[in-house]
């Protein structure tokens, strides 16, 4: 069992780093696109295409969206929803099923998203438009971070790829906390009933140990159209549908709908999903961008969120943590692997990307928010690989703090 578990983790590793590197060429792609003449105008009219409208009745019902809202909407319930199956698998079974293993990422998440956001605030207080983003410097991009140990060869503890993965997982889930109770702005009664009944219905559904992934999914869908309706951001209901899907079938204790579900969906997220939002949120216009722009306090509190908050919160908060003993160092991993990982968390990009879509949402602004969160994230993402190959090529790790 155990070697299946750590044969499940290995593949999911590989996978994510790959589509890191993916997400890096997308990326690329939309800011050359977005900055060339004549395709930049091609660019933003795909985004802005209704590929829905063609359906009879799709009008009616108000799911007549763009193929901007499409992917953010749509797709990235499926990619929280994703989350949503790791978070749980781990915690029912794999490394965070072990109380000693979850104190360590629990804490550098927790640090991760605390003192960015402190950061962000202290440089932005007093504008009411400026201060929606608080968020943005929150998150952290486990496909990109897992990308960049990748280029750093097999020199990389397992251990660390571990923990990175798991504070990530948990970075994820305060996303999703802050999605639900921040940037809900108006709530309609009526669907919100219909996402309760689902919930019901999924609830039942599990009780009765319904291992059938269709009859979950059927549900999940119509969840999802009523979260979309109820003015909670969709992608909610992909986290809420992961909780109800069982680990394993009554009948068959050897087959798992989750894991299958989960094994499915890593190759869809990480080399579609992801990629596809990275290109449909990337395309900054550098025309015009100077110091200005980069120094405004938005952009600026988000670099230096990602940047200097993450590598505070999750090593000063871990470090803390260690020196009291309520958590302990993973084997293999030293302190300057802990301090590599935690410049690594500074790669926002795909989630701040995402959050920064929200907050900003309708309003007249006169900075972008994505200059911060590209520069922080290369930054971060630049600082890390350095600090990592330093550690693993020559050895100036230190000493473990346990």
């Amino acid at each position: 069992m155990k070697e299946k578990a750590t044969a499940f983790i290995s593949e999911f590793l590989k996978m994510e780093a790959a589509g890191g590197i993916l997400l890096m060429f997308a990326a690329a792609l939309a800011v050359i696109s977005a900055n060339i003449p004549g395709v930049n105008h091609l660019y933003e009219g795909i985004l802005h295409l209704y590929p829905l409208v063609w359906i009879p009745g799709i009008q009616e019902i108000g799911l007549n969206l763009s193929l901007h809202h499409l992917v953010n909407d749509g797709l990235m319930a499926i990619f929280f929803f994703l989350v949503g199956l790791e978070l749980k698998r781990e915690i029912l079974e794999g490394e965070l099923s072990d109380s000693q293993n979850i104190m360590l990422p629990v804490v550098g998440a927790i640090g991760g998203m605390l003192i960015p956001a402190l950061i962000y605030t202290a440089l932005n207080t007093g504008d009411a438009m400026a201060m929606r983003g608080w968020a943005v410097p929150t998150a952290t991009d486990i496909a990109f971070a897992l990308g960049v140990l990748t280029l750093l060869g097999s020199g990389v503890p397992n251990s660390l790829k571990v923990f990175l993965t798991s504070l990530a997982i948990f970075d994820d889930l305060g996303a999703v906390l802050i999605i639900a109770f921040f940037y809900t702005s108006e709530i309609f009664t009526v669907p919100l009933a219909g996402v309760a009944g689902c919930v019901v219905v999924l609830a039942v559904l599990n009780r009765m140990q319904v291992s059938a992934k269709a009859p979950y999914l059927l549900v999940g869908a119509i969840m999802w159209f009523a979260t979309l309706k109820s003015g909670v951001h969709a992608t909610i209901a992909g986290v809420l549908l992961a909780m109800f899907i069982p680990l394993s079938s009554k009948k068959n204790p050897e087959i798992s709908p989750l894991k299958s579900l989960e094994h499915s969906l890593h190759t869809v997220v990480a080399y579609f999903i992801l990629p596809v939002f990275a290109f449909a949120n990337s395309g900054l216009n550098l025309k015009g961008v100077g110091m200005d722009q980069v120094l405004h306090p938005v952009p600026l509190g988000i670099a230096l969120g990602l940047v200097a908050g993450k590598q505070l919160g999750v090593f000063g908060l871990c470090f803390l943590a260690l020196k009291l003993k309520i958590a302990q160092l993973p084997k293999e991993i030293t302190r300057g692997h802990l301090y590599g990982a935690s410049l690594l968390c500074g790669i926002g990009f795909t989630m701040s990307l995402f959050i920064g879509g929200l907050a900003f949402q309708g309003g007249e602004k006169v900075f972008d928010e994505r200059i911060g969160i590209i520069l922080g994230s290369l930054i971060s993402g630049a600082a890390g690989y350095a600090v990592l190959k330093m550690v693993t090529k020559k050895g100036l790790a230190g000493k473990d703090l346990a």
